[in-house]
């Protein structure tokens, strides 16, 4: 027969955890709430700068910049890995480590010197495990990264870019899609991909509504020259605000379902606690009667 004592005790413990988890799950709804905001904001600002861009490239100019500039062979590459300081959020750190791990092989094999940085601890600590020369490291970014520290990330990288110490950066991180969506992605940043030119369907001239819209003043170039970096800083920074969206959203599904798993649990206990007590009740009262049938005879 299970030890009365032992079940309940069990049941008090795990309504104990429900209780955490459920407060775990409430926070991460409210912090994925702020960096959802902050992530829409971003993707507005992403968008507008890029058009911009765009505009420049359909202005019947030759877009250049050397952030742009194709390398004919990759010498030297880096993979900038984006995973959580904290873990209890399902698969998260999982999904983006296999597919650091898988983009971090190809280049490998392509470049001669590989740099591999991380921010937050759980993915510093998985290469670690895994015996992994780590270059550099990041762990003061949490659910709401500054603009100021991201920027000085991108623009050590777009310098090493420049002067050619570095030829290829491809970042690993949670793309967020929707709140129900999220996937584990690694783009590649560096060279810095030009936005493709649209077409106009009734001229079939790419950029004259551009030309008609717009007049550059002192000049195109001089306005890529601020546009090319800034963009670029903006899309690291974005990536950085998707794999924050992303966590709170994975912690909140994961916290949710360890309340729902527990809250089974003690169903379980229950029945189980209630059919020992039963027993053991069933059990005192026959003594009871089998004392009494004694005395009587």
């Amino acid at each position: 027969m299970a030890n009365i004592r032992e079940l309940d005790k069990r049941r008090k413990s795990v309504r104990n955890i429900r209780k955490i988890t459920r407060t775990m799950e409430l926070i991460a709804t409210a912090r994925f709430k702020k960096a959802m905001d902050r992530a829409a904001a971003a993707n507005d600002y992403t968008e507008r700068i890029t058009a911009i861009v765009r505009d420049l490239a359909s202005a019947g100019l030759e877009v250049s910049h050397p952030l742009l500039a194709e390398r004919p062979s990759v010498r030297s590459a880096t993979v900038l890995m984006l995973t959580s300081n904290r873990g209890l959020c399902g698969g998260y750190n999982g999904s983006v480590i296999r597919s650091a791990l898988g983009r971090r092989k190809e280049l490998k094999e392509l470049s001669g010197d590989f740099n591999f940085e991380i921010s937050g601890k759980r993915g510093i600590s998985a290469m670690k495990f895994r015996d992994v020369k780590i270059d550099e490291t990041y762990t003061h970014f949490e659910d709401q990264p500054a603009f100021e520290e991201v920027a000085k990330i991108a623009d050590r990288l777009m310098d090493d870019f420049i002067s050619g110490r570095l030829d290829r950066l491809d970042v690993a991180y949670t793309k967020f899609i929707s709140s129900s969506k999220q996937e584990a992605v690694v783009e590649t940043l560096l060279p810095f991909s030009q936005p493709e030119v649209e077409t106009d369907a009734a001229t079939g001239d790419g950029g004259s509504t551009s030309r008609q819209n717009y007049e550059f003043l002192p000049s195109a170039a001089s306005i890529l020259e601020e546009v090319v970096p800034a963009s670029f800083r903006v899309k690291l920074f974005k990536c950085f605000l998707d794999a924050a969206v992303s966590e709170q959203i994975a912690r909140m599904v994961a916290m949710k379902s360890a309340t729902e798993n527990a809250g089974e649990i003690i169903k379980q206990l229950s029945m189980t606690f209630n059919r020992a007590r039963q027993a053991k009740i069933t059990g005192e009262i026959m003594e009871i009667i089998g004392g009494v049938e004694a005395l009587e005879k």
